[in-house]
């Protein structure tokens, strides 16, 4: 039994003996003290003063007492108003130390045979153009998410829907048949992506300069844009790619290999990964399939054009497009199919879409669709539905060519990790090669950590130079803390005093010590909770504080010099258990700690 039940356990016998009053364990609130009162734990008498016909004061002094007696572990207690402080033994707390201690998987539960599989969709680019920074905060998001998830003891699998098929995909490839001149990532030295990147931002460009010349020749905004022959010729391309046309079809493969190659690049230096892909020229076909056997079964509408409709009025909502009168697919129609293959191919108990919060109502409908259509989990699946990110000069437009490539950040944040890194002199002694590999595992973890750490659910802004500080809430701060841990461990190495596998249960315990030990107890709570509400901001900023926590205790507390053995050894595990703890923690991130720094 945890000590939280333990306690509450406790609660419940003393009221019943001392009140005569039955009372359920869940009604108990218990929470961790404050860090500004003294104690590990504190009841809330308040909602006990029916039972106990006192005022919360002595209500309080009476429990206390009585828990003081009835459970081992508890050594003192104090009354403040009407909360009840519980502060536990030394003798608890290594107890709990010697048990975690050595636990390399601390905080992370295992998975089995009957663990719920969880599927997880994040990214979901546009074969058009390069990934960037809004893509950036959905793939740290979906990862990060995959390994809360899975340390919480489901089975993840990791998805990825590409969205590769489409009129904004034409305008790229009809831009580059125009005015491309044969331009290949091999003759130009772009990365694929960022090749037919610079096409789809043209279209746009000649686009507006074929708008402009209609309306100088008298025609207004709205009749220049219907009747652009450049809009035209896109839409024409469209139906060609629908209709399996050779030419078309082969110009789409050959740009889409070209982006497929860059985003393979791009997520590996992201750190990312997926366990299955799929494409939107694969759904929609499945897609249109499912919504025209609805229309069978009546869960659809077929109108007179040939259009299909779902109506969601009864279900507070209004209708939605499922198939236009020429029979092509919607959006809708799309995730339709992609949820019918990902049910073929694995067996899902829940589904967890990471997608901007601007489609809340495409999920909306979505759930009311599987649900209609029979997947068990439809009516439950989960958006994860995440803020924007901007950079502190505002908005990015993909069309306009003003978006911050992932490729370009991550590579300006590794130049800007290296060149603090020299400035401090941090890396001194290193070869080129570990530099390099240290200066990437800074960025990438400073990168990583500045967006995980807000709630996904907020707006953000991204400051490149804010987030590789090494002081403050950041990523290279905690990663330099946990090089610090690891090198006490190998300056007491040096002194010739190992890590002991455990220590003595009568080691005498500073309060900063306690409160140490109290952060790591927390973790797995923190980890549940992560887990719960989908945020890893929860074990960011818990990690932060964890680091926070330490780096007063080590300012105050002699470790690899302190002489006596007792004391020493039980700093030495501590430390170890901690960095652990912070190692455990920025895994669930997707962020590498370095062992030296």
């Amino acid at each position: 039994m945890g000590i939280e039940n333990q306690l509450k356990t406790s609660v419940v016998k003393a009221v019943k003996e001392l009140y005569g009053a039955e009372i359920a364990l869940e009604s108990i609130q218990l929470q961790v003290t404050r860090k500004d009162m003294k104690g590990d734990y504190t009841i809330v008498v308040f909602p006990l003063l029916k039972v106990s016909k006192k005022n919360p004061v002595e209500t309080g002094n009476e429990l206390g007492a009585f828990i003081k007696n009835d459970c081992q572990n508890v050594s003192e207690f104090d009354v403040i108003k009407g909360f009840l402080n519980i502060q536990l033994s030394h003798a608890y707390w290594i107890d709990f130390l010697n048990k975690i201690g050595n636990d390399d998987s601390y905080g992370i539960k295992k998975v089995t045979d009957e663990s719920s599989q969880v599927m997880i969709e994040y990214s979901s680019p546009n074969t058009n153009k390069p990934l960037h920074l809004g893509h950036i905060r959905n793939n740290l998001l979906g990862y990060s998410l995959s390994r809360i998830v899975e340390a919480n003891g489901n089975k993840v699998v990791k998805t990825n829907i590409v969205n590769d098929r489409g009129i904004h995909i034409c305008k790229s490839m009809l831009a580059w048949k125009k005015w491309g001149e044969g331009q290949t990532p091999e003759s130009t030295g772009k990365k694929g992506d960022h090749l037919v990147g610079d096409y789809y931002v043209r279209f746009d460009q000649e686009l507006k300069k074929e708008q402009a010349a209609l309306i100088a020749d008298g025609a207004s905004k709205e009749e220049a844009e219907a009747s652009s022959p450049l809009m035209k010729e896109a839409r024409e391309m469209l139906l060609k790619w629908e209709a399996n046309d050779p030419e078309v079809y082969a110009l789409w493969e050959q740009l889409n290999k070209w982006v497929y190659s860059g985003f393979a690049t791009t997520y590996e230096t992201m750190g990312v990964d997926f366990d299955k892909i799929y494409y939107e020229s694969d759904t929609y076909k499945t897609g249109r399939d499912m919504v025209l056997g609805g229309v069978e079964k009546g869960v659809f509408e077929k109108r007179e054009d040939n259009s299909v409709w779902a109506d969601l009025e009864k279900d507070g909502l209004d209708e939605k497009l499922l198939l236009r009168a020429d029979g092509t697919s919607v959006y809708m129609t799309q995730d339709i199919g992609t949820a019918k293959l990902r049910f073929d191919d694995y067996k899902i108990d829940e589904m967890v879409y990471v997608v901007g919060n601007e489609q809340n109502y495409h999920f909306k409908v979505l759930a009311i669709l599987l649900d209609r259509l029979g997947f068990d989990w439809g009516k439950d699946l989960v958006h994860f539905s995440y803020g924007m990110v901007e950079l502190p000069e505002g908005k990015m437009k993909s069309r306009e060519g003003t978006v911050v490539d992932a490729d370009d950040l991550m590579a300006a944040m590794i130049d800007t990790a290296r060149d603090m890194s020299k400035e401090l002199g941090k890396l001194e002694g290193y070869s080129e090669e570990e530099a390099e590999k240290v200066y990437k595992t800074i960025a990438l973890g400073a990168l990583k950590y500045f967006i995980l750490k807000v709630d996904p659910r907020k707006n953000m802004t991204f400051d490149p130079k804010e987030s590789i500080d090494f002081n403050g809430n950041t990523g290279p701060f905690i990663q330099y803390t946990y090089a610090r841990i690891q090198s006490i461990g190998r300056k007491a190495a040096d002194k010739g005093f190992s890590i002991p596998d455990c220590i003595d249960s009568t080691t005498i315990l500073s309060d900063k010590e306690v409160q140490l030990m109290s952060m790591l107890a927390n973790f797995p709570s923190v980890v549940k909770e992560a887990g719960k509400v989908y945020s890893p901001a929860v074990i960011a900023n818990y990690i932060y504080d964890m680091a926070k926590e330490f780096n007063q205790f080590y300012h105050d507390s002699p470790i690899a010099v302190e002489e006596n053995e007792a004391i020493r050894s039980m700093r030495l595990f501590l430390c170890k258990s901690v960095g652990q703890a912070i190692k455990n923690g920025m895994w669930m991130l997707g962020i590498d700690v370095p062992e030296r720094m």
